[in-house]
């Protein structure tokens, strides 16, 4: 609700801007109010302050009376019924031929009265925060995770472990190996640290996952630890937290080359993922790069390239203008990715990593 004193401010603000000039819709659209609400607040005959606190409303026909609340309470604190919640209080009460009110009334009643928590020897359930960080620069922010990939015979498959880069979607390092385990994920992230020549001394590195076992591991974790590398992870149960990682496996999976029918062993699937990954780093134009190489945003050249683009739209635009009818095609590219953005917490609240 608006006070007074604002509504007050607001109807001088708006003649002054209308005196200067401006059109009274426009000039309300600026303070974020309708033209109906301005002439109403102007008109003489309506009381200027909201009335809405003052109304007088009915009392509802189904509201429970003063009575029912306290069966309600009363029936609940009985010892048959403490340790029960509503939704089981309610089915034995219809089985003895008694009704007060709804599960839900009964719901509202209890957490009127602060009598509505969680009871018993399980873990009270909890709510995970979102794992969100911010890239803006190669090897601050990576993510892993293991794929299948079919064998000779049904039931047989190779686990293909992959670490990709945040800011520039790089594939940085991966195995393939015949088992899912922690110490085959240690292994893969030393070789990583290893190929971009990472110093965990002046180097502050994050590397997300999702919540499965193998990212659990204690070998694993101790891996990171020693080598000053952040673990992160997903919320349980919740998939598309690493939603980067995933992508890449379908991208990989649904190249025209894939053998759908299955790998004949380990070593044909390293050398088919081996293609694979010199193809993605170094020809494949990312759409999310812009169109620019994984190696090109990776080794800093991504605005050298997209600046040439940028001067040959330029050249073209000058040499034919009536072909355009507008600015020529964006191609610039954000410096800074996020990996699960959370929109309702102040960027100060967000992990950034620079």
């Amino acid at each position: 609700m608006i006070s007074v004193s604002d509504r007050e401010n607001a109807i001088m603000l708006i003649k002054e801007a209308i005196d200067a000039g401006a059109r009274e819709k426009m000039a309300c659209l600026e303070m974020r109010i309708h033209q109906r609400t301005l002439q109403r607040w102007r008109n003489k005959t309506t009381p200027l302050e909201d009335q809405r606190p003052r109304a007088s409303r009915p009392i509802p026909k189904n509201k429970l009376s003063e009575e029912e609340q306290q069966s309600i309470i009363t029936i609940c604190n009985q010892p048959e019924f403490q340790s029960l919640p509503p939704s089981q209080i309610v089915p034995i009460l219809a089985d003895q031929e008694i009704y007060i009110a709804s599960e839900s009334s009964f719901y509202r009643v209890l957490n009127h009265h602060n009598m509505q928590h969680h009871r018993g020897r399980s873990k009270q359930p909890s709510s995970k925060p979102i794992s969100t960080h911010c890239a803006t620069g190669p090897n601050q922010v990576w993510m892993w995770d293991i794929t299948w990939l079919a064998g000779p015979v049904r039931g047989i498959y190779f686990y293909l472990y992959l670490i990709l880069d945040l800011f520039s979607r790089k594939i940085i390092a991966w195995e393939i190996w015949p088992e899912e385990s922690a110490q085959n994920a240690s292994i893969l992230v030393r070789r990583a640290v290893i190929a971009e020549k990472i110093s965990s001394i002046i180097k502050l590195l994050i590397l997300h996952s999702d919540n499965g076992s193998v990212m659990k591991g204690a070998t694993l974790l101790e891996t990171l630890y020693m080598l000053g590398i952040t673990p992160s992870r997903s919320r349980p149960r919740v998939s598309n937290d690493n939603p980067y990682a995933e992508s890449i496996f379908r991208t990989c999976k649904y190249r025209p080359s894939y053998p759908i029918s299955g790998f004949a062993d380990i070593t044909e699937a390293r050398q088919w993922i081996l293609a694979f990954v010199r193809w993605y780093n170094n020809e494949h134009r990312h759409s999310g790069l812009n169109f620019l190489t994984p190696n090109q945003r990776h080794n800093g050249n991504a605005e050298t390239v997209l600046l040439q683009r940028k001067q040959l739209y330029e050249k073209a635009k000058a040499a034919h203008p009536e072909r355009w009818s507008r600015q020529t095609r964006d191609w610039t590219l954000d410096n800074e990715v996020w990996l699960n953005p959370e929109r309702s917490k102040p960027s100060s609240e967000i992990t950034n990593v620079s």
